[in-house]
């Protein structure tokens, strides 16, 4: 009996093991190839035939909003590369593509079920994260917090929720952002949380992304 259930229990360690496993790899071969495709669009948005110039900027904004958008895409280079490339024009646009690219991860996040993230968690057999879920679905916004405060687990937790809208800005602009999600993820991530009203998270992100474009803006001017 006991060695039953010692078997069953190296079991379940393995196979969360390599659920987990996969599901690193599948973010990091995101964040490889949004890389390299960001590199590669870098490169084309520097022509030698003038009149390409309007459609390869076209398709980079269009491939920069995706890129964004994603969790775990690192986008940045394109945005950089715009701004360098179009100056104030370039600046103002590359703020409002950011804007636009993070407030539809936002929406995304707040339209995905309950009940998929609850499949999600229990697939890789973090049960206790998904009875959160389940608990959390049925409450609305200040429930949620009230819920949250009650059952966060350290100190941390509840200074983050209580400074939730400047934990927003602070890792929306932290290096190397795109390994814990990315600007995409972290929009997603606010989202699906439903702690956050869409017009706060629309005003911190507005002033949280700003100083990079505003730089630029000034430089060209």
């Amino acid at each position: 009996m006991i060695d039953t259930y010692q078997e069953s229990a190296v079991s379940y360690k393995t196979a969360r093991f390599l659920k987990l496993m996969v599901l690193l790899i599948i973010i990091v071969a995101l964040n490889v190839g949004g890389t390299w495709l960001s590199h590669l669009i870098d490169f084309q948005l520097f022509p030698r035939h003038e009149p390409m110039l309007h459609a390869i900027v076209l398709v980079a904004v269009v491939l920069y909003i995706v890129l964004m958008a994603t969790p775990f895409m690192p986008g940045i280079e394109i945005g950089l590369a715009l701004m360098m490339l179009l100056g104030n024009k370039g600046a103002i646009l590359v703020y409002l593509c950011t804007l636009a690219a993070l407030s539809v991860s936002f929406a995304i996040g707040r339209k995905i079920p309950s009940r998929f993230i609850d499949l999600l968690l229990n697939w890789l057999h973090l049960y206790k994260a998904s009875a959160l879920v389940r608990q959390l679905e049925s409450l609305n916004q200040q429930e949620r917090l009230a819920f949250l405060y009650e059952k966060a687990p350290s100190r941390i937790a509840p200074f983050l929720l209580r400074h939730r809208y400047l934990a927003i800005a602070v890792v929306v602009n932290l290096p190397g952002n795109a390994l814990i999600g990315g600007g995409g993820g972290i929009g997603l991530v606010a989202g699906m949380s439903k702690i956050i009203p869409f017009h706060g998270y629309l005003m911190v992100l507005a002033i949280a992304i700003a100083p990079v474009p505003l730089w630029f803006f000034l430089q060209g001017s």
